[in-house]
């Protein structure tokens, strides 16, 4: 079976929102989750599209920084006391540590309220 498969599921059974773009900020994909939380499907368009110049400025220079070393990986970004979550972005690499893009990471620290094995 394609791996490919395997990692998409991975993605779209994700409860938090992920995004994945290119290094030209084109939305390649968008599980699930994120159409939920942002409310509308951006792939094929500019992750550009929806933030100010100002997040704008910060996604280049994020990336900037992602392809500079091959050990550039993670920012974190966000804090949401609200939600209490964090989002970060993280590089996309190829089996050679070429940057190939990018994507947003939610991790959302509320201690689960399910019982543990509950089917």
């Amino acid at each position: 079976m394609n791996l490919n498969v395997f990692f998409k599921s991975v993605i779209d059974t994700d409860k938090a929102p992920v995004v994945i773009c290119d290094l030209q900020h084109t939305v390649m994909y968008m599980n699930p989750a994120a159409v939920r939380r942002y409310r509308v499907d951006i792939t094929g368009k500019s992750i550009k599209s929806c933030h100010n110049a100002e997040s704008n400025n910060k996604i280049d220079r994020v990336v900037a920084w992602f392809a500079k070393s091959k050990e550039n990986n993670v920012v974190y970004i966000s804090h949401s006391d609200k939600e209490n979550r964090d989002v970060y972005m993280v590089a996309l690499r190829n089996d050679n540590g070429g940057l190939i893009g990018y994507y947003e990471k939610h991790e959302y620290r509320n201690k689960e309220t399910a019982e543990l094995y509950a089917m």
